[in-house]
């Protein structure tokens, strides 16, 4: 049995003019966009705090959801109205144990949903226990 091949031999080549043309042009765009020389450093004086300074964790943070359920601390403790009073107080004394220059501050954050009543009643009830009464409270935009 004789087989024939029937190949034809090809003469075209493939150009790599414009792959050429391509890498050149990706090579100019990276050495361009590149930084050459290193970003020069600012000298930033940063002030000095004292050792004796009141750290963030000297703030009590009271919170008051839409369901009008009272968290307190850090740890989130769920309390009712009326024993708000004296679990602030006991975190005040935690704070006042562990910093004792430090002046807490309580920091109340209420829901816009909660009635305006309540909202006085627990305003009432932290005004009494500290001068440094903070609301906290998100602008409309």
């Amino acid at each position: 049995m004789k087989f024939k091949a029937n190949l034809k031999a090809s003469t075209s080549l493939i150009d790599l003019t414009p792959l050429v043309d391509v890498i050149f042009l990706m090579l100019i765009f990276f050495i361009v966009t590149s930084d050459i020389l290193p970003l020069k450093s600012l000298n930033i004086e940063n002030p000095v705090i004292k050792n004796d300074a009141t750290p963030l964790t000297t703030q009590i943070l009271v919170v008051m959801d839409a369901q009008n359920v009272l968290f307190v601390g850090s740890k989130k403790i769920i309390v009712d109205l009326g024993s708000l009073r004296e679990t602030v107080q006991q975190e005040i004394q935690k704070i006042k144990k562990q910093y004792p220059n430090a002046l807490p501050t309580i920091v109340l954050s209420v829901d816009k949903q909660v009635e305006y009543g309540l909202f006085l009643k627990t305003f009432n009830e932290l005004q009494g226990l500290t001068d440094r009464l903070r609301l906290v409270f998100k602008p409309e935009n």
